[in-house]
């Protein structure tokens, strides 16, 4: 199995199962969900099918905050609400790029005392993620996840330097929640972090390593087509 064989329907899926709300709950074709602080990406409302005008006015006033996740790539359900939305008012908010890239190409030797794949995470991790702005809500996502699952934290001249998350679905890893400190940056910290999940995904059975990245991070996606990523995939938000 290659990293260009991840369907859109597969990453989605992928997602769900390594980064899960708190409660999913069905409202005609949409699925909304409660985040419980975990961030915009298990908060969103997802399209499962066709749609009538009535049950996206429903859907959007069941939320509090209107806030739909896009797939375009995945269904012409998806194309249609996108474009509903929009008609609506509702603004383009974060477009995602995925990337995906078969395990044993990205597995390999590591520095001496690099990283430290582990559950559940260390202080020190939690620390690390809280400083980049990933909070107890979103480590409350990562201990939802069903399958397995570790922190990485991550080291560079004998200090702690980044931490990440690695989940596994159904085969395939997907890495969340990289954070490489300021100061620490540019350095290869980050590359040591994906290989670590690499390597642990590796001991762990699956056969791709995938993972989501906002379009405007171009220093992060600068480091995964090093890597030999390929991008499989895209979707954004559309916010009231």
């Amino acid at each position: 199995m290659s990293g260009a064989e991840l369907s859109p329907a597969v990453l989605a899926e992928v997602m769900e199962a390594t980064w899960p709300a708190e409660s999913r709950a069905a409202l005609g074709p949409f699925t909304l969900r409660q985040g419980a602080g975990g961030g915009q990406r298990v908060s969103a409302a997802t399209v499962e099918g066709a749609f009538t005008d009535s049950q996206l006015q429903a859907a959007i006033a069941a939320m509090p905050e209107p806030l739909f996740a896009i797939h375009p790539d995945r269904a012409e359900a998806d194309r249609a609400l996108d474009a509903a939305l929009e008609a609506r008012g509702f603004r383009l908010h974060d477009p995602v790029v995925a990337y995906a890239a078969p395990v044993a190409a990205l597995a390999g030797d590591l520095p001496f005392l690099t990283a430290f794949p582990h559950w559940p995470p260390l202080e020190t991790v939690r620390d690390l993620w809280a400083e980049g702005g990933i909070g107890p809500g979103r480590v409350q996502v990562m201990a939802r996840a069903a399958g397995p699952h570790a922190a990485i934290l991550g080291r560079n001249g004998d200090r702690p330097s980044g931490a990440a998350f690695v989940a596994i679905h159904d085969g395939i890893a997907m890495l969340h929640a990289l954070e490489v400190r300021p100061l620490q940056r540019r350095q290869g910290v980050g590359g040591h972090l994906l290989r670590a999940a690499a390597n642990w995904a590796a001991d762990q059975g699956a056969q791709i390593l995938s993972l989501v990245v906002t379009q405007r991070n171009a220093a992060a996606r600068a480091l995964y087509a090093r890597a030999g990523m390929a991008q499989t995939g895209r979707y954004h938000y559309r916010k009231g």
